[in-house]
């Protein structure tokens, strides 16, 4: 036992009876072959009402659920061996570290709370490797939906990336065991949690970038020490400004896809109803790339990814014979959303089931189809709010009420806690709740011109709200409304209207949210120069986690 742990049982029973408890486990661990009887029982003394809840989770979570525990009638506790038939296979488990052991699913919604809840959060590491490509392995490995994983936004495949993800009622160990056939990726960190993550689920990224060949005016004449001491001037000088002035806060170019048929596009198609369109758009393919695949299979001094040739031959060989087999055997597996098409409209009952296609990608993925059409136009708004009318606060520009209460309004403290009836109220718990109401419904409000003219007020260009079209939301009160409504009628815009976004099918009916129009950097920004060492430009110069891990792995410790 843990100090901790050991403690916690001392604080329940008597030292004895904590003896007698371990024994008893040590029993258990000795001979996993025998009967849950056959290993005798350990009563304690009387124990209050009140703590017996707390007793019986922290014997079954320091135990790892192989001891029971149930009261007699007296109150005592008696704790004996568990069941093999409920227990978490540990009568073919002696240990721990036994990886032929098969656990049992826990049972339900109260199995799964015993474990911390129905959601398994993990840590995903990969290098140059799209979200989706990992995760549709590791659904594939895990013979899971893609749809049971959740992630707070994708990371680019151009680079080393961390972040957070989760999937629906999956254990831990199948888990790591599915990691350890990843490649170019690591996964570790697990916590089970009440609710998965959602698009969004983040304050934001941190980002370490290295700019190589970086050149200023005037450098070439000079020593290097002279160089470094000028770049870092200048780089002091940039970073400040930009940490105090802030940058439009765009949305970024990965959320429009990396193939000229972008993914606000095919985002578009779904909110105009036009579903073909938007299984079309999935399905192209540059044919550059499929020329390039025809003519140089071997890749040679291509400007063409293997990915993308790959891609291009696949594509081409459904649209053309329309037989699904060939093509999947040739997509590589981070194209999913492709894959999903292909298997379900090669059907010949579902060769024009469009809408049903585009529902068996995963749900992360069509919503982020639709949230790239959004961005587009919170980008168009934001790029000519700020042509417009630059850092000027105006009336009618929206701000967020949990950070701008309005000043007109009042809270009720004392509202009644009892109904009509004269009943008491009972409000839910937090932790009975999937959100809080704040989560859910974010509001902004508009700015009004007494407000702006008072000395108290102090309100900046960083607290103003664009918001991202929807049924939920408020335009601005201002000419910046105009823009959503321009833009949104054009061909572009798709002939939309941004004050009837419902739809439908419910992915693609957006509420809508809210961005700031400028932001600053969360944290200090910290830089430094470098110069090229001996191995020139192929030196690295920051040290990723992955090579920390293999670092520590081998034995260095001590840094």
């Amino acid at each position: 036992l843990s100090d901790v742990d050991k403690d916690l049982l001392t604080s329940y029973f008597d030292s004895e009876v904590v003896d007698q408890i371990v024994a008893l486990f040590q029993r258990i661990l000795a001979s996993p072959q025998r009967k849950a009887r056959d290993f005798g029982t350990v009563t304690t003394q009387p124990i209050e009402r009140e703590v017996r809840t707390d007793i019986h989770q922290a014997i079954r979570r320091i135990f790892s659920s192989r001891l029971d525990s149930t009261t007699d009638g007296d109150g005592a506790m008696v704790i004996a061996a568990a069941n093999s038939k409920t227990n978490s296979g540990w009568k073919n488990n002696a240990g721990r570290n036994d990886r032929s052991s098969k656990p049992q699913q826990p049972k339900g919604k109260a199995g799964w709370a015993l474990l911390g809840g129905d959601y398994l959060h993990f840590t995903l590491y990969k290098e140059n490797k799209d979200t989706m490509e990992v995760i549709s392995y590791l659904a594939k490995i895990l013979k899971l939906r893609p749809q049971l994983f959740q992630f707070a936004g994708t990371k680019d495949r151009r680079g080393i990336t961390v972040q957070r993800a989760s999937v629906y009622r999956t254990q831990a160990k199948k888990l790591v065991d599915a990691g350890r056939t990843l490649r170019n990726a690591k996964i570790g960190n697990y916590e089970y949690h009440p609710q998965g993550l959602q698009l969004g689920d983040l304050m934001g990224n941190e980002f370490v970038i290295t700019l190589r060949d970086c050149h200023f005016q005037g450098a070439g004449e000079l020593d290097l020490n002279t160089k470094i001491e000028k770049a870092s001037a200048i780089v002091d000088t940039a970073i400040e400004n930009f940490a105090e002035h802030g940058f439009i806060n765009y949305y970024g170019l990965q959320r429009f896809g990396s193939f000229s048929t972008g993914t606000h596009s095919i985002g578009r198609s779904m909110l105009q109803g036009d579903f073909k369109a938007a299984c079309q758009a999935i399905l192209w393919f540059n044919p550059s790339a499929l020329v390039a695949a025809q003519e140089n299979p071997e890749q040679q001094d291509s400007n063409v990814s293997r990915d993308d040739m790959a891609r291009a031959l696949a594509l081409h060989a459904f649209a053309t014979t329309g037989h699904s087999q060939a093509a999947l055997d040739q997509l590589p597996r981070k194209f999913s959303a492709e894959a999903c098409l292909i298997r379900h409209l090669a059907r010949a009952d579902q060769k024009n089931d469009y809408y049903g296609s585009l529902q068996t990608i995963s749900r992360n993925l069509r919503l982020m189809y639709v949230h790239a059409y959004q961005s587009l136009v919170w980008n168009t708004a934001a790029s000519a709010r700020w042509k417009s009318h630059g850092h000027t606060v105006l009336p009618g520009d929206l701000v967020l009420v949990t950070e701008h209460p309005d000043p007109n309004t009042t809270v009720d403290n004392n509202k009644s806690k009892v109904d009509q009836d004269g009943e008491p109220i009972v409000a839910a718990e937090a932790s009975d709740r999937a959100y809080t109401t704040d989560e859910i419904f974010t509001r902004a409000r508009a700015l009004t011109e007494s407000e702006l003219a008072s000395s108290d007020c102090k309100i900046t260009i960083f607290d103003i709200v664009l918001p991202t079209p929807g049924y939920d939301i408020l335009y601005p009160a201002n000419d910046s409304a105009n823009i959503y409504k321009d833009f949104m009628a054009s061909e572009e815009g798709g002939g939309l209207d941004p004050y009837d976004m419902r739809r439908k099918w419910k992915d693609v009916s957006l509420s809508g949210s809210y961005r700031k129009l400028l932001a600053k950097p969360l944290g200090k920004v910290k830089w430094d120069v470098k110069a090229y060492g001996a191995k020139g430009d192929d030196e690295q110069f920051v040290e990723t986690d992955g090579d920390r891990m293999e670092r520590l792995r081998h034995g260095d410790r001590q840094q």
